[in-house]
């Protein structure tokens, strides 16, 4: 009896090895506070980061002297979500820390390299980024304050992330003071596509409409007049400029962002009902992300007024959204409700280009039933055929979307612009997230944004 058990657990004892092994060694070995890192980056260069098309994103030199360096050859471009290796890891070289710093070269030339004391070469990663998009979303954004995420709807792959303001990943070293000074309101390490939290505006109405739709079967029996603004009690809400869009239906109040038709159905709705729905879209949820992200906040209950019911109906009051996250709730919509979780790393291949490992997409889950998605998606392509989103109509190829402006302070002529939507074309169409800080509305400047990131997109396409 004592033979078998000790021959069990002496069973247990090495299944667990090669688990650790198999499964969970690179998650450990990755840990930014594992000091063995170190170990590894004494015996192996560490390897090239890659966008999808082959371009070099990140890359070690060696000096004359032996001394490794590391470099970034498009600088600002791709600083967030690259991101560094010194002081720290951010970014793709902190995810594919492991995978970098692990040489899968052919053994006989580990071996001899071994034998002459000499370093391994490490593996390169190949990202999903596309470089033509992540220049295009760089450049459109300018020298705004802001966020760009573009996704690929049906595999979740992570095609362009820009966050402004930047930094020289070449510089951090000597920068780093600079950059991390008290007073230093430009936060350019900051990720805000991904940490950036900010009242989604109404590119919340999608959310708005989803809940009214499950709410109210007869949701389409929806009419409305429009006077320009809206008062209930001692508060007051009016639409973007004043503007009256007089008698509407639902589509119609989507399409010009009627900010006094959603705030009539933000009354109308079930607290309770809109929360859980919100949190089925990952509002006060973990976002199945593998980067640092901060976690969308969405607040309603029994108790709020009805200036809170009026003001989250429309995306203001306490909703706070990542770009990221409005990206992936857009994202279930493009592909029939299903949430593909977003990826960054392709493929991971030897210095000689040989295959060591491939990332394939995966599901998260049903945010929404396709039916749903499909009625989403009609009522987004009529905010661009006769609504807030009409600079991306005649593109040559459908667009669905919302645009947004979205108050950030007492003082309402102080506002963000958004726009978040999807190429309709049914084959590996994009979805498009656009956060201008501080610009003005979403279809003044954040659509300009888009529109160059779809064009871009056709282009390369065709």
């Amino acid at each position: 009896m004592i033979t078998y058990l000790f021959t069990g657990l002496f069973l247990l004892l090495i299944g667990y090895f090669v688990y650790f092994n198999a499964v969970l060694s690179p998650e450990v070995i990755n840990n930014p506070y594992n000091s063995r890192q170190d170990t590894f980056a004494n015996r192996v260069i560490r390897g090239n980061i890659l966008s999808s098309d082959g371009t070099i994103l990140a890359e070690t030199s060696i000096m004359e002297d032996g001394t490794e360096s590391r470099s970034y050859p498009h600088g600002n471009m791709f600083a967030h979500v690259v991101g560094y290796s010194t002081r720290g890891r951010t970014g793709v070289e902190s995810l594919a820390n492991f995978n970098l710093l692990t040489s899968n070269a052919f053994f006989g030339e580990q071996i001899a390299k071994e034998i002459r004391e000499e370093k391994n070469i490490g593996d390169n990663v190949v990202t999903t980024l596309n470089f033509d998009l992540q220049k295009a979303a760089y450049n459109a954004l300018g020298n705004h304050r802001g966020a760009v995420v573009v996704l690929e709807a049906e595999t979740g792959k992570i095609l362009t992330m820009v966050s402004k303001p930047d930094f020289d990943p070449n510089r951090v070293n000597e920068d780093w003071e600079e950059l991390n000074k008290e007073d230093n309101t430009d936060s350019a390490l900051y990720n805000r596509a991904l940490q950036g939290l900010y009242p989604p505006g109404s590119t919340f109405k999608i959310i708005t409409l989803l809940d009214y739709m499950r709410e109210n079967p007869s949701y389409e029996d929806f009419q409305f007049h429009c006077d320009g603004r809206m008062t209930e009690g001692n508060y007051t809400i009016s639409c973007y400029g004043k503007n009256a869009h007089g008698d509407e239906d639902l589509q119609k109040a989507f399409a010009k962002s009627c900010n006094t038709a959603f705030s009539s159905i933000g009354l109308s709705l079930n607290e309770s009902v809109f929360k859980t729905n919100c949190e089925s879209l990952l509002f006060n949820r973990e976002l199945p992300l593998e980067l640092p992200y901060s976690k969308s906040s969405f607040s309603l209950k029994e108790s709020s007024t009805p200036a809170e019911r009026m003001m989250t109906s429309i995306g203001q009051g306490e909703t706070l959204v990542t770009p990221m996250h409005m990206a992936m709730v857009v994202s279930s919509i493009a592909n029939n409700g299903i949430l593909m979780k977003p990826y960054l790393l392709e493929r991971v291949e030897t210095y000689s280009g040989e295959s060591v490992k491939t990332f394939h997409p995966s599901a998260y889950g049903s945010l929404m039933t396709k039916e749903e998605a499909n009625i989403l998606t009609e009522y987004m392509k009529a905010v661009i055929t006769e609504g807030t989103g009409s600079k991306l109509e005649n593109m040559g190829f459908t667009i669905a979307g919302k645009t947004g402006t979205a108050e950030y302070s007492s003082n309402k002529n102080e506002s963000h612009a958004w726009f978040a939507g999807f190429s309709d074309t049914g084959g590996s169409d994009i979805v498009v997230c656009v956060l201008v800080e501080e610009a003005g509305s979403g279809s003044e400047y954040a659509v300009p944004i888009a529109k160059e990131i779809f064009q871009t997109w056709n282009m390369l396409r065709e």
